[in-house]
């Protein structure tokens, strides 16, 4: 399972804590709203008791009492019923209700039969309320349900209230989290941004101190160390020229001493004639892989993009090889004109055709086509193809070896397909080889749009 993003993560921390804290708080808020509401209510509901009790035992206190006119002189609302015990029998202002009576807790008549006045919350049906029971006599006691259902009400409107409140919270810091974790991945994004401009060559890419002042010590290491890793490509740029170009020149007596060699080859017996040619193609090859290795020593700069026709100069590197020109395709919809650096993506070209004559069987195919928004070059080849294992070394340098041995020889430089890396990185794309259909190998190079 993939791993959340550090984005996510500190958004979720912000929403969970958010809602942790303001669920602790409804549910206190909660709890001490109701605790008040409920002492304030059995105060209130006490005293109107204690004045009904006073009512009754007063209208009971005659020669010859009537029990319910007396009952029925109490003002008891909508909310509240009154239940008189007389005598060993219960009376009410209408038809005693046997649910009533059966309600009352034992604790508040067994506080009465001993005296005292007492009180119980409980449930009657779904109803939630208070039974009060006040004892006037020895076999005369008053009871009193008071029933608390818009009380009920009011504490499940305020039990949704601090939920939606809660949740709206848990909103909010997620939406904080967003915002917090957006600044703090700012400066990495900017970090980011930077280390992909040096990776495509732009050396000059630095971070400013001064933008975030808790990471200026981070920006400061960073530019160190961009200035420490540009001096370093820079001496090993020198002297990959400096050794290149000084072993031009006696390359070059060693060329015209093979030339000369070559020419009279005809001349020589046999053995000195075959020790000929292979001085002649190892001085060739020693000048390819000066002219490479000169290559690779500028293709750490940044590209210089201009329009550029690559399909013209696809056709014209097949002319130059002998090959049909129809090999280069451009697909319906894909301009030919690409913003690219001519001088690299000219080599690229080269490289990719003369890899696939010498290792691949002959290039097949050359097309320029679009992928969504990425513009894509491919050489087609008709050669046993590259295996998976060889997929990604084979772009290093000075890789031949299984990878070359398999695709043909191990003629070249091993250098070819790393120029190819090189150019290709520096116009911020990828290259890559897959499978053709039908046998041989696909080497596709992807631009993005902001190159093209």
């Amino acid at each position: 399972m993939k791993r959340p993003g550090l984005r996510a993560r500190v958004t979720a921390g912000f929403a969970v804590g958010a809602l942790l804290v303001s669920a602790a708080m409804a549910l206190l808020s909660y709890q001490l709203t109701e605790r008040f509401l409920l002492d304030e209510r059995e105060r209130t509901a006490k005293r109107a008791v204690m004045s009904d009790a006073r009512i009754v035992r007063a209208g009971l206190d005659v020669d010859d009492p009537e029990v319910l006119p007396v009952l029925r002189s109490l003002d008891t609302g909508a909310n509240r019923r009154a239940l008189l015990w007389h005598d060993g029998d219960f009376y009410s202002r209408t038809v005693v209700d046997n649910t009533l009576t059966d309600s009352l807790p034992d604790s508040v008549m067994t506080m009465v039969s001993q005296g005292k006045a007492g009180v119980q919350r409980v449930r009657i049906g779904d109803r939630p309320a208070m039974v009060f029971g006040v004892p006037l006599g020895p076999d005369t006691a008053l009871y009193e349900i008071d029933y608390m259902g818009e009380l009920d009400g009011n504490l499940k409107v305020l039990g949704l209230v601090l939920t939606l409140v809660a949740a709206g919270t848990a909103v909010a810091g997620a939406l904080m989290g967003m915002y917090a974790s957006r600044r703090v991945m700012r400066p990495l994004a900017t970090v980011a941004d930077a280390a992909r401009d040096i990776a495509a060559g732009n050396l000059a890419a630095r971070l400013d101190p001064a933008t975030e002042p808790d990471l200026a010590r981070l920006a400061t290491s960073f530019n160190h160390m961009v200035d420490q890793l540009s001096a370093r490509m820079e001496r090993d740029r020198r002297f990959a020229a400096d050794v290149s170009h000084e072993l031009r020149s006696p390359l070059q007596t060693l060329s015209a001493a093979a030339s000369v060699l070559e020419r009279r080859r005809d001349q020589f017996d046999p053995r000195t004639a075959q020790a000929t040619g292979l001085v002649v193609e190892e001085v060739q090859r020693f000048q390819e892989l000066v002219t490479d290795l000169l290559e690779l020593a500028r293709s750490d700069q940044p590209a210089d993009s201009s329009p550029v026709d690559v399909a013209a100069i696809a056709r014209q590197l097949c002319r130059q090889r002998g090959l049909p020109t129809s090999l280069v395709t451009v697909e319906a919809d894909t301009s030919p004109v690409w913003h690219v650096d001519r001088r690299r993506i000219e080599q690229v070209l080269a490289n990719l055709i003369d890899n696939a004559q010498a290792h691949g069987g002959g290039a097949v195919a050359v097309r320029l086509t679009r992928h969504h928004s990425l513009q894509v070059l491919e050489v087609d080849d008709e050669g046993p193809g590259v295996s998976p294992d060889d997929r990604d070394a084979i772009f290093d340098r000075f890789v031949r070896g299984r990878s070359a041995g398999a695709r043909g020889d191990n003629d070249g430089t091993g250098l070819g397909l790393a120029l190819v890396a090189q150019h290709v990185t520096a116009h911020a794309g990828t290259v890559q080889v897959l499978d053709r259909p039908g046998g041989g190998a696909r080497f596709r190079i992807e631009l993005p749009p902001e190159r093209t």
